[in-house]
């Protein structure tokens, strides 16, 4: 029997491309669905949620201005690392969902293939819901989508892998910036997708991970005048809260996805709505001949 003692990892966010610790200095225990002991994952603070929206500010004028062939790529780069790192995924969902080891495979699947299924929308969905509009007069007048900007996120509680994946990717692909608050009770695979986009080619700040509290950090990032939109779908069921965020984001009138009354089939085709929650439609004239 061997007595060496197991390195026990403590998770840091993820900010801005890097992994600093969280300025609370706090962590928090993460247990698998039988109570054992996994890991430690960094406890978000306010500071930590202001960094993440700076982090996501400053990287939303180069991701927005690639094109959308481009962003394509990059999902389907996460996509191929998911793969790549398999085996550290199907554990993270087996030790968070309680999931056997061929159902965990079949949930990273969905999740490695909606990635897939995002990354083909990034050069089409522009072409889908914008168009050229019937008008009276001498004149082009035309609507094209444009990204939000940066985007709260509060990620599935339960369905922690192929929800996560299926509210962070069609906010990404259309070019917004996004600030996740993963799930509580199950981190693992949001910490695991954090090394991923960490080694992929995801420019830093686009995407930033925040382990913790959804009802301590979430409040903060509802009301920061920098944050231009928030994803309630994560907190599905918790009226309370998600009605306080939605005042705390009427202050500087961010749009606002709503918080289902039970947490969705992630399963289930998503259909564009995902995408064009967090696009803008501008309508330019131009006069016909000029």
């Amino acid at each position: 029997m061997s007595d060496r003692i197991d390195v026990r990892k403590t998770y840091k966010l993820y900010i801005g491309g890097a992994f600093p610790r969280s300025e609370s200095a706090y962590s928090y225990e993460v247990t698998d669905t039988k109570g054992k002991f996994v890991a430690n994952a960094a406890l978000a603070s306010r500071k930590d949620a202001r960094d993440a929206v700076i982090a996501a500010r400053k990287a939303f004028g180069g991701w927005s201005s690639r094109t959308a062939y481009n962003r394509a790529q990059i999902l389907y780069r996460i996509a191929e690392v998911m793969e790549d790192r398999r085996p550290q995924f199907v554990q993270a969902v087996v030790q968070s969902e309680g999931l056997s080891a061929s159902k965990a495979e079949k949930t990273l699947d969905a999740a490695i293939d909606r990635l897939v299924w995002y990354a083909g929308w990034a050069d089409k969905v522009t072409q889908v819901i914008g168009n050229a509009n019937p008008v009276g007069g001498p004149f082009f007048n035309l609507s094209t989508p444009e990204p939000t900007g940066v985007v709260a996120v509060l990620a599935p509680q339960e369905s922690s892998l192929l929800g996560l994946v299926s509210v962070v990717a069609p906010a990404i692909v259309t070019g917004n910036t996004v600030v996740v608050v993963s799930s509580y009770d199950r981190p693992l695979p949001a910490v695991t997708f954090a090394e991923v986009l960490a080694t992929s080619d995801v420019p830093g700040g686009v995407v930033n991970i925040l382990t913790g509290s959804a009802a301590t950090v979430a409040p903060w990032l509802a009301s920061h005048m920098d944050v231009n939109a928030i994803d309630l779908t994560g907190i599905a069921g918790d009226a309370t809260l998600a009605t306080d965020l939605e005042v705390a984001a009427a202050d500087n009138l961010k749009r606002v996805r709503r918080a289902p009354a039970a947490e969705p089939d992630w399963a289930l085709d998503p259909g564009l709505e995902p995408m064009t929650a967090f696009l803008e439609i501008k309508t330019v004239w131009h006069p016909i001949g000029v």
